[in-house]
């Protein structure tokens, strides 16, 4: 037996022309005052962030600068210490249903349903947006042959390599067909050939209207394929703008370590290091 959730099959709905210009001249993603505490330690120090509709976002920093945990509270996995978040125009702790249900989350540690296979995960997850059962079945073949896995669709997904399982959470995140899409370092442990193929989908996606925002340490990838870059540290947005723009005349990567700051350590006490032994 199949849960069926109250989410509507296409969250982008059916609205005439009026509504859907009105909701393309609000941000997608509006972020203000976000806060998070762990223990003693602040890991997100009252961000305020918007993304507009129809962007290729980029969310970088340094390893715990405090991009997980933000995206984590903006799709509502984590619940923040203060600040509000708006998505599509619904406050995702206010109306928590209203606005998953016009996301999509590909998190940074992958967990699916081990014992389903490839085909019956992304149906399911079809399902469980409320799909009918042939329109999820017919989206999961299509997604599954985009992402190329259709010749290891009947595998079990415990089988899956760690690229595969990333691939197949990205169709999951992507069977409803959401207005926003979430994802986290989502190309980590994919291959060339296959990061290659989720650029292009992406990039296929924002040309449609849809919104992504992804966070990333690959400085390299954020320039290539992102409109709006954001910088974020120590839990603070440093800055944030069109990539040209955060990237003022220099590489993205130059223009991150000015803004960071390097990280740099004493390496005096290695002498050892490099030395050959006797």
């Amino acid at each position: 037996m199949i849960l069926v959730s109250r989410w509507p099959a296409d969250p982008r709905g059916s609205a005439g022309p009026a509504v859907k210009e009105a909701a393309m001249s609000e941000p997608a993603i509006a972020v203000h005052g976000l806060r998070k505490s762990f223990d003693k330690k602040e890991a997100v120090a009252g961000i305020d962030l918007e993304i507009a509709a129809g962007s290729l976002a980029g969310l970088v920093g340094p390893n715990g600068a405090g991009k997980t945990t933000s995206l984590s509270m903006m799709t509502g996995l984590l619940r923040p210490d203060a600040g509000r978040i708006v998505i599509n125009g619904h406050d995702v702790w206010a109306d928590p249903v209203a606005a998953k249900a016009v996301i999509g989350v590909v998190t940074a540690e992958v967990r699916l349903f081990e014992r389903l296979s490839g085909e019956e995960l992304l149906e399911y997850a079809g399902r469980l947006r409320g799909l009918p059962a042939a329109e999820a079945r017919s989206r999961a073949a299509q997604l599954l042959d985009m992402l190329d896995l259709t010749a290891d669709a009947k595998r079990l997904v415990a089988d899956y390599s760690t690229g595969m399982r990333k691939k197949a959470a990205l169709g999951c995140a992507l069977i409803h067909n959401p207005p926003v899409l979430f994802l986290d370092e989502p190309l980590e442990g994919v291959d060339p050939i296959s990061a290659d193929v989720i650029r292009r989908l992406l990039a296929r996606l924002v040309g449609t209207g849809s919104t992504v925002l992804f966070s990333s340490h690959v400085m390299e990838l954020v320039e290539q394929i992102c409109d709006h870059v954001s910088v974020i540290d120590k839990g603070k947005i440093l800055a944030t703008g069109t990539t040209d723009e955060v990237r003022g005349g220099k590489t993205l990567q130059q223009a991150f370590i000015d803004l960071v700051g390097p990280r740099s350590r004493d390496e005096e006490g290695l002498t050892w290091l490099g030395s050959s032994s006797n």
